[in-house]
């Protein structure tokens, strides 16, 4: 849209930021998502097939939320059942705006959604048959886990409960730019996604401009290295049982979206902009 402006109505605005907006990642772990290296994924965990059937693939599911409900009571980090309709992410962003909050885990939102469920089929004599995904995929609980990350500020790990424990990273370019400018003491006013005010908007720039470069994609990984294993997939499987099992995840784009907040001075002054 930027590139229709001209520069009479460019100079209508009282400050431009480009930012990189949302940002979804995908995790996920390339031996549980075909048949044949869930198998042996399952053997590196338990030393055999045995025990491989979907009553324990459920007992699995079962144990990734006790361990989570009986940690999170201990540590006093509440647990939020969400029914349909519910906007996660603004369940936790009151939270935050209510309540003095320190750097990582500060709540978990469950929540059901479709996921990769494998059906391991039993033979009349007792062995595994073909081990298949459900189709189409049940709905399962997924825990939201709500992150303050010192550099990225409010980030949402998604993980289903199910292995082979598929995950979505959810964090927001907005929040990346407010951290990094306070460390390098930029003043700013945000109000949601849209910085409202700043005495220095080259400065500010610039630090946006810090998300397009080659860097990023480093930081994205260390981000995702630094919570998943021993914030997350913890519940489900032990630091020994990770090693172990040899459980390691992947992680793709899922979704980028690119913003450019306007802001005017007056209502007159967007109106000009945005008839063109």
């Amino acid at each position: 849209m930027g590139d229709r402006f001209s520069a009479h109505y460019e100079d209508l605005l009282e400050g431009v930021y480009d930012c990189v907006d949302r940002i979804v990642l995908h995790a996920y772990f390339p031996m549980g998502v075909n048949e044949g290296g869930f198998r042996c994924w399952w053997r590196l965990l338990n030393g055999s097939d045995e025990g491989l059937d979907n009553a324990h693939l459920m007992r699995m599911a079962g144990r990734f939320s006790r361990r989570l409900r009986a940690w999170a009571q201990a540590h006093k980090i509440p647990v939020v059942d969400c029914a349909v309709g519910e906007r996660k992410h603004e369940i936790a962003a009151d939270y935050l705006a209510t309540h003095e909050v320190r750097s990582g885990l500060f709540m978990i939102l469950v929540f059901r959604s479709p996921a990769l469920v494998w059906d391991v089929q039993i033979s009349g004599t007792g062995k595994i048959g073909n081990i298949e995904a459900k189709q189409p995929w049940p709905y399962v609980n997924h825990y939201h886990f709500q992150i303050l990350d010192p550099e990225w500020g409010h980030i949402t790990i998604k993980m289903s409960g199910h292995p082979p424990f598929g995950a979505q990273i959810m964090l927001n370019g907005h929040e990346y730019v407010a951290c990094r400018a306070k460390t390098k003491k930029i003043e700013f006013t945000k109000e949601g996604n849209c910085f409202t005010d700043t005495p220095d908007a080259a400065r500010l720039a610039r630090v946006a401009e810090t998300l397009s470069d080659e860097q990023t994609i480093g930081r994205l990984s260390r981000l995702c290295e630094r919570w998943i294993y021993s914030t997350c997939l913890l519940f489900a499987l032990d630091l020994e049982e990770q090693r172990r099992s040899q459980f390691q995840y992947q992680y793709s784009i899922y979704q980028i979206e690119y913003s450019r907040n306007l802001q005017f001075q007056v209502g007159g002054q967007m109106e000009q902009v945005f008839s063109l």
